[in-house]
């Protein structure tokens, strides 16, 4: 079940500025994350940020919050791999 008072405070303080550059980088949990937006990128193209957006969604209703988390993070490395922009330093 998501925390309505959470998810709420997390929107005041984004609103507020209190959280600008916080998901600037995305959080990569493993190779099992990176392999799960890999395999979406493979299947789905342009459109598997979608595919993990639904996902992440049917998670969401079933009341499992592990796994709509692990779709929203896909969601946003899917977003990271498929950029054409460089972000961050260059080395």
């Amino acid at each position: 079940m998501v925390n309505s008072s959470l998810t709420a405070s997390v929107t005041r303080n984004a609103r507020r500025g209190g959280l600008h550059g916080a998901m600037d980088t995305p959080f990569i949990s493993g190779r099992g994350a990176l392999a799960d937006a890999a395999q979406l990128i493979e299947a789905y193209g342009d459109d598997a940020g979608f595919e993990a957006a639904a996902r992440a969604e049917v998670s969401r209703d079933k009341g499992n919050v592990i796994r709509f988390c692990h779709w929203r993070q896909i969601e946003r490395v899917i977003v990271t791999l498929t950029e054409r922009e460089v972000r961050g330093t260059i080395h």
